[in-house]
């Protein structure tokens, strides 16, 4: 093959493949996605107010709070948010930045993906400077016996050499309390069982916050779908609601929120 036509093919290629996005500026935007080399704007930062979120009020109140601290320059904690799927775990560290923005504050979210914590310190190293806090938002996270990943986020969060500055936080989800599983084989290591307990449990001794979020009873998720309804101007029958999450096979603030979709969707309407 000659140097021409591997130069053509070279040319081709590079039309094909869609250009390198643009780094986002970030002062300029409310949430930005790092994908572990370059910070993007998010294309759509449009959490529920926060009001709307029914049954967590003690948690509401504790991330609004942080939150607010580290806008403000004083000291913050990074939080775990752990609990039942579905039960606003993520909706709540989104909705506290979007009211803490119409407060005036100068805050923004940073979704990153779980599988790119090895990328983290080059964030820490592009936003440290900026004069805005940050709460670095990473969702439904989950080593599954991945040692070597839950000691390196251990290290970000406190004592090692690139912890997070001052000027972010992390939040994080997940379904587990600890985040790192446990299993009964733990209580049988011949060597030192609780060695083995208490390494499992420092991840998530790390945050200064844990925050359990739990299933809804029935009651709870009529109160949340009443909130939706009225916020959006529907009718809602509670048997009809009440069976939908039965259908669903269990009761949670996303099932609510699936409700209420399928409400609007019944009436012709957008949800906006």
């Amino acid at each position: 093959m000659t140097d021409d036509m591997l130069s053509r093919i070279a040319d081709a290629l590079d039309r094909i493949a869609p250009p390198p996005a643009a780094a986002a500026d970030p002062m300029a935007a409310p949430a930005y996605v790092w994908r572990g080399e370059v910070l993007e704007a998010a294309r759509h930062f449009a959490p529920l107010p926060i009001a709307l979120l029914t049954g967590i009020e003690a948690q509401k109140a504790a991330v609004l709070e942080n939150s607010r601290r580290l806008s403000q320059g004083a000291a913050a904690h990074d939080i775990l948010l752990w609990g039942s799927r579905g039960s606003g775990k993520s909706m709540l560290a989104k909705s506290a930045v979007a009211a803490l923005q119409k407060e005036g504050e100068t805050i923004a979210l940073v979704e990153v993906a779980p599988d790119r914590l090895e990328t983290l310190p080059a964030l820490f190293g592009l936003l440290e400077d900026v004069p805005r806090a940050f709460i670095l938002f990473i969702d439904d996270i989950g080593f599954d016996g991945d040692n070597g990943a839950a000691r390196a986020l251990r290290s970000l969060l406190e004592g090692g050499a690139e912890a997070r500055p001052a000027n972010m936080r992390l939040y994080i989800t997940s379904n587990r309390r600890h985040i790192v599983p446990r299993s009964m084989a733990e209580q049988d290591d011949p060597v030192n069982p609780r060695d083995a307990r208490d390494d499992s449990l420092a991840l998530a001794d790390r945050f200064g916050l844990s925050l359990g979020f739990h299933a809804a009873n029935q009651g709870d998720y009529v109160a949340i779908v009443a909130a939706y309804a009225a916020h959006f101007g529907l009718d809602f029958d509670e048997a009809d609601a009440i069976g939908w999450a039965t259908r669903r096979g269990g009761r949670s603030g996303r099932v609510a929120w699936q409700y209420i979709v399928e409400l609007a969707g019944r009436a012709g309407r957008p949800l906006d």
